[in-house]
C-alpha cells in the first residue's frame, strides 16, 4: 500500500491558509509583496516544485494574488505542475525576469525577498527597483515555516517510521566483512522500496575509527568484527525529511564504548528534558554540554565532546530553523521539530551519534522515534 493511502498529502486548503497567515504579515510590515524563489520555499507556499537555474522562475505573493514568473519556454511545463491558482506571466530569453517583476510592485513598494534567492539575482532586482525598496523576507518565511502543521508532523512521522524500519534491516544485515558501500546500496533500495520519494536522500555508513568523523570519511570501508558501526540516513515523503543516526557495536565486551554510549544517551536526554514550551533554542544545547562536561568531556567545542551544534529544525529542508545551538534565544514553540543528536566525538577512536527527532505541543516535547536501547541494541 502506497504511502498516499496512509497518510494524506498537505492540502490546497492549508496551503491557502499559509498564504493568508503570509499576506497578513505582507501588510503588517508594510510590504507591497513577497518574492519566492525556486525554493522549498515556494513549496510550501504554492505547492510547486522547481530546481534553481539561471533562469528564475518563482512567484510573486501580493496581498490580493499571486504572479507566476515563468520562462516562456517552461510555461506549458509548470501549467502541468501541482500549485495553486494564480496568473502565469512569462518573460521570454532576451528579455529580463527582474525587469518584469519591477513593473509588478507597485511604484515605491518595498519587497521582501525569499532568502534562498541567489546573490545574482539580488543585483539584477537591485538594478531595476534600488536596493532600498528590498527587504530580506527570510524572517517572515522562517517564521511560518518553522511552526509545523498537525498534517505535517504526519508526514514527517511516516518518513521517520520508514527509515527507522530501514535501519532495523540494517542490523540484521550487518556481519564482518561487508562493504560499507553495500549497506548504502542496500539502504537506498529498501527507502525506494518502502515507496520513498526517490529512495534516500542521503546515507553514511561510517566503521571503526571512521565513525569519529561526524560526516563520514571518504572511501569505501569493510566491517571489521569489533567496530563500531555508525549508520545515518533518511528520505522524502511528499517533499518531508526523515533523518535518524544509530550508532552500536554488534557485540558487546567494550567497555570504553559502552561507557561512552550511556553518556551519548544521558546527553540526548537531557536535551529532551530541556524541551519546554518558551525555553530557549540554546538552553537544549547547554544541557547536552552540561552532561558531558560532568564526565570531563569537552568543554565547549572541544575534543573529545560535542563538536557541533546538539541539533537542528526539520522539514521540507533537512536543516532548518529551529537550530538547537549556542547563543539561539528563539523561543520554544508548540509546532516546532528538531533532531536531537548531542554527538560525542573521540578524535582518532570512534564517535557516538544517536540521532532522533521531537516536535513540541504545548504539553511539551513528544519523541518522533524512540531512542535507541543500548550499545548494542540499537532500538527500542
Amino acid at each position: 500500500m502506497s504511502w498516499q493511502h496512509r497518510v494524506p498529502r498537505i492540502t490546497e486548503d492549508e496551503r491557502q491558509n499559509r498564504l493568508a497567515r503570509l499576506r497578513k504579515m505582507i501588510e503588517a510590515e508594510g510590504l507591497a509583496a513577497v518574492l519566492l524563489g525556486p525554493t522549498e520555499s515556494l513549496h510550501y507556499f504554492t505547492g510547486l516544485v522547481w530546481h534553481p537555474s539561471e533562469r528564475f522562475l518563482g512567484a510573486l505573493v501580493t496581498p490580493a494574488t499571486i504572479f507566476y514568473i515563468v520562462p516562456g519556454f517552461e510555461r506549458s511545463r509548470v501549467e502541468t505542475l501541482p500549485h495553486l491558482p494564480g496568473e502565469i506571466l512569462v518573460w521570454e530569453e532576451e528579455e529580463s525576469s527582474a525587469a518584469l517583476i519591477a513593473r509588478l510592485v507597485a511604484q515605491g513598494g518595498r519587497l521582501a525577498l525569499d532568502d534562498g534567492l541567489p546573490l545574482f539575482f539580488y543585483h539584477a532586482l537591485a538594478a531595476e527597483m534600488g536596493a532600498a525598496r528590498l527587504a530580506d523576507g527570510g524572517r517572515l518565511i522562517r517564521d511560518l515555516r518553522c511552526i509545523k502543521s498537525a498534517a505535517e508532523i504526519a508526514l514527517i512521522q511516516y518518513a521517520m517510521d520508514l527509515t527507522l524500519d530501514v535501519h532495523r534491516q540494517v542490523h540484521g544485515l550487518l556481519k564482518p566483512g561487508i562493504k560499507s558501500s553495500e549497506v548504502v546500496d542496500f539502504i537506498d533500495r529498501q527507502h525506494r522500496q518502502a515507496g520513498a520519494d526517490a529512495g534516500s536522500t542521503f546515507c553514511i555508513v561510517s566503521f571503526g575509527a571512521a565513525t569519529s568523523l561526524p560526516h563520514g570519511a571518504d572511501g569505501d570501508q569493510v566491517l571489521g568484527r569489533h567496530d563500531v558501526i555508525l549508520v545515518d540516513t533518511g528520505c522524502r515523503i511528499d517533499g518531508y525529511h526523515s533523518d535518524i543516526t544509530r550508532t552500536y557495536m554488534l557485540e558487546g565486551g567494550n567497555s570504553a564504548f559502552e561507557r561512552a554510549w550511556w553518556i551519548e544517551r544521558e546527553a540526548q536526554q537531557a536535551v529532551f528534558d530541556a524541551a519546554r514550551i518558551g525555553a530557549a533554542c540554546s538552553s537544549l544545547d547547554d544541557a547536552a554540554r552540561k552532561v558531558l562536561a560532568k564526565h570531563s568531556l569537552g568543554p565547549d567545542y572541544r575534543l573529545p565532546g560535542l563538536p557541533h551544534r546538539a541539533g537542528h529544525g526539520l522539514g521540507l529542508e533537512i536543516h532548518e530553523e529551529p537550530y538547537i545551538v549556542r547563543g539561539n534565544d528563539a523561543p520554544l514553540a508548540a509546532g516546532m521539530c528538531f533532531s536531537n543528536e548531542p554527538m560525542i566525538v573521540f578524535p582518532g577512536k570512534f564517535g557516538i551519534r544517536l540521532e532522533d527527532h521531537m516536535y513540541m505541543t504545548a504539553e511539551g516535547p513528544c519523541w518522533l522515534t524512540n531512542p535507541a536501547a543500548g550499545p548494542t541494541e540499537p532500538f527500542s
